[in-house]
């Protein structure tokens, strides 16, 4: 029954899930296809064959990988070469098909420009454009995640139901703190395109690294379902959230967290602007012009060998960024607080407690005394100094420090 039911509707099953030329298919749609395939043959009994047939179809159509090129774009009428712009209309079975034509005569999307133009500034438009072009295509070479921030009510969150139309089931709406914090929300990224954060949390994140991980995507992941033996899987999903504010850390103050990250403000809303509550819809009658729009961004990164178009205002946005989540490097730069001497030497609680002067001076939020003190042990070639643990603590007493710096302003 298998072979034959195979023969009607071809398909195979890898790493877990059915594809088909369609893309990636439920199992629920799968027992849908078996019950109508059976239901005129047999009254009774039914559900139970089904799950015996199911499980005999995975066997029958397993593969061990499903080879797929890494820069293919799989349309609703064929499929594209991202790199030579090269269309066929032949369909083969993918993990991902959009449910967009492509045509080449589609106009210029004149609404979906209209609308980027009030909500960026021209050079993050480049930014955008070569993200979304980005998430066309299986790959996470560029290593980066978009984050668009604003203060509410520009119309930011319109992309992300634009990118979830165009994209069809290779987009998905998630949280980045849950792929940090539940251990089943980073298996529901597994063979999509792009995950949708529409409403970034403020909190600060307890823990980075499968964020990290996603983002980069080198080696396979540790996935894991509810009541399944957790499995290794490949992620190939790219990462866009909407919110108020940026993405903080707790704990983790590296180079690394920051740099996977792009960050876009927008322009603010006019006073008065007058909303459409249409747009969505509007905008989605474009799809065929928005996906040209996206392939041309898609080029030009490309072709800068997946560089991404940075503004002046983006990287002053990442900067700053790393600045609210890591205040021990403006301390550090800071003024009449201490100085590098050679020969002097200071004990971490003092230092500390300058540090804590400093962020009240500045009306910031000091970091907990071991991160500051971690942040500093970590860095001490940077800064030029030694972490010690025989400080003369006074009477007497040898306590840990940094030698090579030492106190200008007294407690």
């Amino acid at each position: 029954f298998c072979r034959e039911f195979l023969v009607r509707y071809p398909m195979c099953y890898v790493d877990g899930a059915f594809f088909n030329d369609q893309g990636q298919l439920s199992e629920t749609k799968v027992r849908r296809m078996i019950f109508g395939y059976l239901s005129s043959f047999i009254e009774k009994g039914l559900p139970p064959k089904i799950s015996s047939i199911l499980e005999v179809l995975k066997l029958e159509c397993g593969r061990d990988t499903l080879e797929e090129k890494n820069y293919l774009i799989h349309c609703a009428n064929g499929t594209l070469d991202a790199m030579t712009l090269e269309f066929t209309p032949e369909k083969k079975i993918c993990r991902c098909r959009l449910p967009v034509c492509y045509n080449p005569q589609a106009g210029v999307p004149r609404r979906w420009c209209a609308f980027l133009e009030e909500l960026l500034e021209p050079g993050d438009i480049l930014t955008l454009q070569e993200f979304l072009g980005y998430c066309l295509i299986p790959v996470n070479y560029a290593q980066k995640m978009l984050l668009i921030i604003g203060n509410g009510g520009e119309g930011k969150s319109r992309i992300g139901i634009v990118m979830q139309k165009l994209l069809g089931e290779g987009c998905c709406n998630g949280s980045l703190a849950k792929l940090e914090s539940s251990p089943f929300a980073r298996a529901d990224l597994q063979h999509r395109l792009l995950m949708v954060d529409d409403d970034l949390c403020m909190k600060g994140l307890s823990t980075t690294s499968y964020l990290k991980s996603i983002i980069t995507a080198e080696q396979p992941m540790d996935l894991e379902r509810k009541g399944l033996q957790s499995y290794q899987g490949r992620l190939n999903c790219r990462l866009m959230a909407f919110g108020n504010g940026t993405l903080k850390a707790l704990h983790d103050r590296s180079h690394g967290f920051y740099r996977r990250q792009i960050i876009l403000t927008t322009k603010e809303r006019p006073k008065d602007r007058v909303d459409d509550a249409l747009l969505a819809q509007r905008l989605r009658e474009e799809l065929e012009g928005i996906l040209l729009w996206c392939l041309e961004g898609l080029q030009r990164l490309l072709a800068n060998e997946l560089k991404f178009t940075l503004s002046t205002r983006t990287r002053r946005n990442i900067l700053e960024a790393i600045s609210e989540g890591d205040n021990v490097t403006d301390f550090m730069k800071s003024l009449g607080y201490f100085r590098f001497d050679p020969q002097g030497q200071i004990t971490s609680r003092r230092l500390y407690m300058l540090y804590r002067d400093w962020c009240e001076d500045n009306v910031l939020s000091p970091l907990s005394a071991k991160s500051f003190t971690t942040h500093l042990m970590q860095n001490q070639n940077r800064y030029n100094i030694r972490y010690s643990y025989h400080i003369d603590g006074g009477e007497g007493r040898h306590v840990r420090g940094f030698e090579g710096i030492t106190a200008r302003k007294s407690l």
